[in-house]
Parts: structure tokens; C-alpha cells; sequence
């Protein structure tokens, strides 16, 4: 009967044993995971940062261009009147 105790005590050890190598395999691949998570959200956060970015300087652009073009069509508008700062000078003398 001791023979059976200590075989089947032998059998529980092992089965702990093993039960803990799961769990700490377990808890290795759930680290694992998070890490690849979290550098996969980095990478997202940093290129959406460098869209952003460049989004903004397309943006700037357009509107710098916008704005010379509409001054350019002013300063048409004006000259065709006869109303420019430039040709105002020489009716007036």
C-alpha cells in the first residue's frame, strides 16, 4: 500500500509540475503578446504622427497658393479698373 501512496504522490507531484510549466508558458505568451500589442500600437501612433504632419504642410501650402492666387486676381481686378496703388499715382500727377 505505501508502494500505491507514494506512486500515486510521485504522479500528483508530476502533474503539478506540469500544471506550472503551462502556466508559466502560458503567462510568457499573454507577455509576448502584449509587447508585440504595444510596439504594433507604437508604430500605429508614430506613423499617424507623420501623417498628421504631413497632412498639415499640405494643407499649409494649399492655402499659401490659395491666398497668392487670389491676390494675384485682386491686383488683376484693380489694374483693369484702374484702381491699383501703381496706376492711381499716375492719373493723380
Amino acid at each position: 500500500m505505501s508502494s500505491q501512496n507514494f506512486n500515486a504522490g510521485q504522479a500528483k507531484g508530476h502533474a503539478q509540475a506540469k500544471t506550472q510549466e503551462w502556466v508559466e508558458s502560458a503567462k510568457d505568451t499573454a507577455q509576448s503578446a502584449r509587447d508585440k500589442t504595444a510596439d504594433a500600437a507604437s508604430a500605429t501612433s508614430d506613423s499617424c504622427q507623420q501623417k498628421k504632419e504631413e497632412a498639415s504642410g499640405f494643407l499649409q501650402q494649399t492655402g499659401e497658393q490659395v491666398m497668392n492666387m487670389a491676390h494675384g486676381a485682386m491686383e488683376g481686378v484693380k489694374n483693369t479698373l484702374g484702381v491699383n496703388d501703381n496706376t492711381s499715382h499716375s492719373h493723380n500727377k
